[in-house]
């Protein structure tokens, strides 16, 4: 078989570019990223960047990797280099990402006053004693001395010579995210010392430059020295921006490292979702490195685009084409540019459930591409599937929502003869609807990937307008039923705080997210009521307020859509919300609708208070789908049916990357038994 022609629009994306003394195989580069998995889950790590070496990118990078014990992000995992007993298993990630011609970097940090050390119950470190940034632990970091920053500079010299040993090729000086020590001595809110490390801007930058200087000399003869560097702190007002100190760093250590990895600070903003940035978000920030230095710069910008790709190069503003979410969706990206395979791209949707999990210490999944985390511990290939064991055998999936597509199109690709049949006029499930509202179209990828992977596959039928009753699922006479009947959303209030409905929850004035996603809209003064504490309830009171409704947020969370702290967006949801003028009322419930009023209560106190409102929105939870499920349920049992099985929503309602997890599973379980 002849394999497919690169278009040569592209051929600038597969040049090499040398980086110190080692050369990479082309411009694509995975950069440092936290998967969750840490030392004790080497099997993990090692096949997850493996995977994606072999998908043909040219770099791949591991995440924070700590220098000494007092840098520690516990309860989150981090691989470690600081005694030589961690070289062994960390040279298994190299080897194995070796083996496919990529270059392996490692990304060797402090986390300074942003982790607690809380594992090996040290004092964290800080250029000024101040509370950790990112954790509630009731202990401060203390200010570090001169005995300190000397072995500070030890651990990093001695940990780059491990990383040598282990065979990396890029070794990297971290000083990004508000996560590093680095950082903290440039950032004169964190900086209050008086001797040659603080106050005037070289000072301050003394650290950064003799760490840089120590590594070289360590490691720089074999090993590519790269800097990590966050050009400007978009979370609150800071010295450290594009135009002030972010600037003069790379002025001042223009051609000191190898390589400059720039992006901005912190998470939310680097990482943000794609309801509030656009692929290539960093560009104004970043735009400026390379016009000061003569060494190859790497930045992000969640591309998916080779075209947004080849303009970076074109323009100036990037040598290599950074990525980690969407090396996460899609592993095999290079190699399908390179195959001009563009249209089974699986585009990163930019949701974060691949951050969500991360930040709950658990490892790493994604929406688009339910292998992510799973290729050891599930076997499962992004790309490859087994055969099926049996052919001719016929498969029906009742539902085409994100589950159901993701099975189906699961086991085409083995082999089997697929239908799927959905009772709507559109594929896409809860994604038909929810794509149209404010800023989630982006999501709409998950179905589209889907369905234009199956509209080219000759054993798999599609049906739509095919509202199928449980006889009609039995006179199919498939070998097996797959429902992914999805879920509804309750109309009764019942959720985390209510057991039993909320009174009044019947009256004409009061909706279900349903009724908005299908453009039956209130007026006046509306309350929307957030029990699921992800995005709903946030995106209905946005779709409100901008139809011109009064809107008032409550829920009985501490904070807005606290699920979304770990999306890295809840600053993003409540800004949006202030900019718009929703009213935000958190720890609160409500006890009863009226008309025209309703009754809330403070969870702390018990206090009641009667708020006027016109209508209310009920975002409380949902219920499976599942009635022609169990009605198949009885004719498996009475031999109707061969064989039979629920997932996603229909299962148990969750998030969209839970629902093609179970697509995948069911799709690479069947036949199994067999």
């Amino acid at each position: 078989m002849e394999r497919p022609m690169r278009d040569p629009r592209y051929d600038i994306l597969f040049e090499p570019v040398q980086i110190g003394p080692v050369r990479t195989k082309n411009r694509f580069y995975v950069v440092p990223h936290a998967i969750s998995m840490g030392m004790s889950s080497m099997d993990e790590m090692v096949a997850y960047r493996q995977t994606r070496a072999e998908g043909g990118w040219g770099v791949i990078c591991i995440e924070e990797t700590m220098i000494h014990q007092t840098s520690d992000h516990a309860p989150l995992p981090d691989p470690c280099l600081y005694d030589d007993r961690h070289i062994a298993p960390i040279a298994r990630i190299v080897e194995a990402v070796k083996e496919h011609g990529a270059l392996a970097g490692v990304e060797l940090a402090h986390a300074g006053a942003s982790g607690p050390a809380a594992y090996y119950r040290e004092h964290p470190l800080s250029p000024t004693a101040k509370f950790p940034h990112y954790f509630n632990n009731p202990i401060s970091a203390r200010t570090i001395d001169k005995q300190d920053i000397a072995e500070f500079r030890r651990w990093y010299r001695e940990a780059a010579v491990r990383a040598k040993t282990a065979g990396f090729d890029i070794v990297y000086v971290y000083c990004a995210h508000n996560l590093s020590l680095l950082q903290d001595f440039l950032d004169t809110r964190t900086n209050k010392r008086t001797d040659e490390y603080g106050g005037a801007f070289e000072n301050r930058l003394r650290l950064l430059r003799e760490t840089l200087c120590d590594v070289k000399d360590a490691v720089g003869d074999s090993c590519a020295v790269a800097v990590r560097f966050a050009v400007e702190d978009r979370r609150r007002v800071s010295n450290i921006t594009a135009q002030e100190d972010g600037r003069r760093v790379v002025e001042a250590l223009a051609d000191v490292p190898d390589l400059w990895d720039v992006n901005v600070s912190d998470w939310p903003w680097d990482s943000g979702s794609s309801r509030y940035f656009e692929e290539g978000q960093q560009e104004p920030f970043i735009d400026f490195v390379k016009k000061v230095t003569n060494k190859p710069v790497v930045g992000v910008g969640r591309f998916t685009s080779p075209d947004a790709m080849v303009s970076q190069i074109k323009r100036g503003i990037l040598d290599l084409i950074g990525a980690a979410r969407p090396s996460i969706a899609d592993p095999f990206l290079p190699n399908k540019i390179d195959e001009g395979r563009h249209d089974d791209i699986r585009e990163c949707i930019g949701c974060n459930a691949c951050t969500a999990e991360v930040m709950t210490s658990v490892r790493i999944r994604c929406t688009q591409n339910p292998s992510a985390g799973e290729e050891h511990l599930m076997g499962w290939h992004p790309e490859n599937v087994p055969p099926a064991h049996d052919p001719d055998k016929n498969i029906l999936v009742v539902g085409g929502g994100p589950a159901g597509l993701e099975a189906a199109h699961t086991l085409a690709r083995r082999g089997y003869q697929v239908s799927i049949a959905d009772a709507g006029s559109e594929w896409g499930g809860r994604l038909v609807r929810e794509r149209k509202m404010p800023r989630l179209s982006i999501w709409g990828r998950v179905i589209d990937y889907r369905v234009g992977q199956l509209q080219t596959m000759a054993n798999a039928n599609m049906y739509l307008d095919s509202s199928l009753t449980a006889e009609d699922v039995a006179g199919f006479e498939a070998d097996h039923v797959i429902v992914a009947t999805g879920a509804t959303w309750r109309r009764d209030g019942v959720g985390r705080n209510h057991d039993e409905p909320i009174p009044g929850c019947d009256l004409p004035h009061v909706f279900s997210p349903e009724d908005i996603l299908s453009g039956q809209l209130p007026s006046g003064e509306v309350i929307v009521y957030d029990e699921d504490y992800f995005y709903m309830a946030t995106v209905v009171a946005e779709r409100l307020a901008l139809a011109g409704c009064k809107v008032t947020y409550v829920t009985t969370a501490s904070d807005p859509a606290p699920w979304t702290l770990n999306t890295l967006e809840m600053v993003h949801v409540i800004n949006s919300m202030n900019e718009i003028g929703i009213e935000i009322i958190v720890g609160t419930s409500i006890v009863s609708i009226s008309e025209g009023e309703v009754k809330t209560s403070r969870l702390l106190t018990g206090a009641e208070e009667l708020r006027s409102a016109d209508a209310v929105v009920l975002v409380t939870g949902q219920i499976s789908h599942d009635h022609l499920y169990h009605e198949l349920v009885n004719k498996r049992d009475a031999g109707e049916i061969l064989s039979l099985e629920r997932i996603g929503d229909c299962l148990g309602p969750g998030q969209i990357a839970q629902a093609t997890r179970d697509g995948r599973k069911a799709g690479m379980q069947f036949g199994s038994q067999a």
